[in-house]
Order: structure tokens, then C-alpha cells, then sequence
């Protein structure tokens, strides 16, 4: 019960993601997105979120379930090789979760999300919240260039939007 009592506070007042994420750097991520793209066949979508819903924080939703929500709703799962990636932030929880599609796994190990999670932590503990996310989402490309490399004279369709999502 505290533990709720808690986390609805710090959600009640949590900073909005707009103050920390303006569109100066919201274009410099979507930039990321597009170039990191240009490598790989594969979709990269960035969501952060301020905070949950009251009802989802008493319900006792987490961050991995709020992901995965909005894995769905933003349709980062519709990819011809099944394999786009949600970065996604929830502020008021300090949590960062990644979504992959099922064509990543078995090729992308937890371990290697981790470490991008990681990534993507102590970069916004110690600077600029857009240096931190395009870090990770470089991060990112890279895992999935390795494993669905852009091949000269191919094309390749931008099945997502590369603009970042505010949740």
C-alpha cells in the first residue's frame, strides 16, 4: 500500500516529458532514427511518457506492460520482418524498457538490451536527456544492423514513423 502510496505521488508530480524532450530535441532524435534506419532493415520507434494514468498506477500497471501497450498501439509490431524496436521512457518511474518484435529474438540476447538499457540510464543520470536517447538509439541500430544490414541497390521501405511518440 505505501509502496502505491508512493508511486502515485511521484507520478502526480513528475516533470512533463515535453519540458525535458522539446522539439529542438525531438528533431535530433528523430535525425538518429533516420539515420541508424538508413543501416538496417530493420523499424526503431522512441516513446517517453511522463506518467501513468492514476487508475493504471492503483491497478498496479508496470512500465514493462505500459510498453508493451504501446509496442501494440504504435504498431511497431507490424513490420514485414517483424523486427521494430519501442525504446520506450516512463519518467515517473525512472524506467526504461525496449520491445522487440519476434524476428529479433533469439538473435538479440536480454543481455544486449540490458546493456543498452544501461546505456540509456547513465547517459540521462549525467547529461543532456536527447545525447542520452540518440546514444542508445545508435546502440540500437547497431544490434540491428548486424543482424538485418541495408544492402546496396535494395530498397527498403520506412514502414513507422521515425518521429519520436509523446505518450
Amino acid at each position: 500500500m505505501m509502496a502505491t502510496l508512493t508511486r502515485l505521488l511521484r507520478h502526480l508530480f513528475a516533470a512533463d516529458a515535453r519540458s525535458r524532450f522539446p522539439a529542438v530535441a525531438m528533431d535530433r532524435i528523430t535525425a538518429a532514427i533516420s539515420e541508424g534506419e538508413r543501416r538496417h532493415h530493420g523499424e526503431v520507434c522512441f516513446a517517453v511518457e511522463s506518467t501513468l494514468p492514476v487508475r493504471q498506477i492503483i491497478r498496479g500497471v508496470q512500465p514493462r506492460a505500459r510498453a508493451e501497450a504501446a509496442f501494440a498501439s504504435l504498431r511497431v509490431w507490424d513490420t514485414a520482418a517483424n523486427n521494430g524496436v519501442l525504446v520506450y521512457l516512463l519518467l515517473a518511474d525512472q524506467r526504461i524498457e525496449i520491445v522487440a518484435d519476434r524476428g529479433l529474438h533469439g538473435l538479440v540476447s536480454d543481455a544486449q538490451w540490458r546493456g543498452v538499457c544501461q546505456l540509456l540510464e547513465e547517459r540521462l543520470c549525467s547529461g543532456d536527456q536527447a545525447d542520452a536517447v540518440i546514444a542508445a538509439l545508435q546502440e540500437v541500430s547497431d544490434l540491428l544492423s548486424a543482424h538485418f544490414p541495408q544492402v546496396p541497390g535494395t530498397a527498403d521501405a520506412d514502414e513507422l514513423p521515425d518521429r519520436p511518440v509523446f505518450l
